[in-house]
């Protein structure tokens, strides 16, 4: 086991649960209080496996390599990548402070104390998280990636177990439209998702660029690809690179959420100014809460 260190408070479960969406995520797993995910890596695939055996409090976060690659080399780059999944790095305490200060949300603020922003693996994993939701339910969208993973993604049997990998940017770009459009895709959305597949698999597009520009700037570059559009655009940069200055415009699930506990979302998203994209995680969380997915913080 190796340590991952963080600052307090630190909710795995919420993090991971708000990372998966729906227990039903074929790829980001929570199990017996654990995170396991099949990571790529230079070495290859790797399965591992993060618990915190302290408290939301006091954390003592730690993961382990049970399959694939364990050299330091593997190690070192699986601790970055995980580093960033699980938002280690964030503060957590301002994120805390604003979302108590606003009335409405404090009950839930409280009960995900120590829920950090977590982020998908890398830009085509992003795209791959977002174009299949556009204008569908959680649900529908959650059904649609699952059947892209079990139909392109690498799988690993380990201790009796299947474990899927993210299909890779390059493995979508080289697939036929009809494949995609029977895992659940539309037309427009499996030819989007194959342009933003190419691109980035050719290098035309790639993590570096986004990071690098500001957001101003990242959101044109994603809004100006067919099919993505402000939404999309917004929520690749928030989940994908941890962009929390932004918020997704007109998201009917978001609404939905916020209608639990106030008449409008205007007035919530200005107060968290800019770290406003941390609502969306928080309104995502509070209504993960309400399934039963979620411990609540004590």
């Amino acid at each position: 086991m190796l340590r991952l260190a963080t600052r307090a408070p630190f909710h795995l479960e919420a993090t991971v649960r708000v990372l998966q969406r729906r227990p039903t995520n074929l790829v980001e797993r929570w199990e017996q209080n654990r995170y396991i995910r099949v990571i790529t890596t230079r070495a290859g695939l790797s399965v591992v496996e993060v618990e915190n055996r302290g408290t939301i409090d006091a954390p003592n976060v730690h993961f382990s390599i049970s399959h694939g690659s364990a050299s330091k080399a593997s190690r070192t780059e699986i601790e970055r990548i995980l580093r960033v999944k699980l938002g280690l790095d964030v503060d957590p305490r301002p994120l805390q402070r604003r979302a108590e200060a606003v009335p409405a949300l404090r009950t839930t603020a409280r009960a995900l104390r120590g829920m950090r922003p977590p982020r998908f693996a890398d830009l085509f994993e992003a795209f791959a998280n977002v174009i299949p939701f556009q204008q569908v339910s959680l649900d529908a969208g959650i059904a649609i990636v699952t059947r892209l993973v079990e139909r392109f993604g690498l799988v690993l049997e380990h201790a009796g177990t299947r474990r899927y990998a993210f299909p890779t940017a390059s493995t979508i770009a080289s697939a036929r439209l009809e494949a995609l459009r029977r895992c659940g895709l539309s037309g427009h959305k499996a030819i989007a998702l194959k342009n933003c597949a190419r691109l980035i698999a050719s290098g035309k597009l790639t993590d570096e660029a986004i990071a690098a520009a500001s957001t101003e700037q990242a959101l044109a570059i994603l809004a100006a690809l067919p099919g993505i559009g402000p939404w999309s655009a917004a929520l690749v940069l928030l989940r994908g690179f941890g962009r929390l200055d932004v918020f997704p415009p007109g998201d009917v699930g978001v609404a939905r959420n916020v209608g639990r506990i106030a008449s409008s979302l205007a007035p919530i998203v200005e107060r968290f100014g800019p770290i406003r994209g941390y609502l969306y995680f928080c309104l995502l969380g509070g209504a993960l809460l309400e399934r039963g997915l979620i411990k609540a913080a004590r």
